[in-house]
């Protein structure tokens, strides 16, 4: 049943946005009565936080293991350009298998600082902060300055790639985000470590 509903509460998303999807059009999607959701769920807001979290559960697990991967397969010595291009990869895949439901996540669905997307954003922070850490970056203020530039970035430039679909070739963009990101970080990490000051 409460596979049914959470399907049911995720079409209805993506056909009738966040304001449309109300409990009675989501039961009637699932074929259940309004009384059986709500023994499940207390509102719509219930039920569309659990797709959300399904969503970025799966994306989170997708990213990170191809981010983690290609950090242990490319070595500590490597330069960052194999584990950005790894997670640009995973990132484009996941948000383009599911378009119409990224751009009312990313549209409708309000950003709280304190909420579901927010810490979805952190614990990728967090991630790619102790990977440059381990990699020698020996200031961690900076270490996380970068990771918070770099996250918001590619989610950004993925973001819009996928919902704008600018008429670029998906291999072209990725070479570009790749030379973009990489070329960043690994500046940052010359000599060693995250630059601690900022411009001179």
């Amino acid at each position: 049943m409460v596979e049914r509903i959470v399907a049911a509460g995720r079409d209805v998303l993506v056909t009738r946005g966040y304001d449309g999807a109300s409990t009675n059009r989501i039961a009637a999607a699932a074929g259940v009565s309004p009384g059986s959701l709500y023994q499940y769920f207390p509102d719509k807001d219930a039920v569309l936080t659990e797709v959300l979290d399904r969503y970025l559960d799966a994306m989170e697990a997708r990213v990170s293991r191809a981010f983690l991967d290609s950090v242990a397969a490319a070595g500590p010595g490597a330069g960052t350009a194999p584990a950005v291009r790894a997670t640009l990869e995973a990132l484009l895949d996941t948000f383009g298998e599911e378009p119409d439901l990224l751009r009312v996540i990313v549209e409708q669905l309000p950003r709280s600082p304190g909420g579901r997307r927010a810490a979805f954003a952190g614990r990728i922070d967090d991630l790619v902060t102790t990977v440059l850490l381990a990699r020698g970056a020996g200031h961690t203020d900076a270490a996380r300055a970068a990771a918070w530039t770099v996250v918001r970035t590619v989610e950004h430039l993925t973001t819009g790639f996928v919902l704008e679909r600018p008429g670029l070739a998906r291999a072209v963009v990725v070479d570009e985000l790749t030379a973009l990101v990489a070329g960043y970080l690994d500046t940052r990490l010359s000599g060693g470590r995250v630059a601690s000051d900022g411009p001179s």
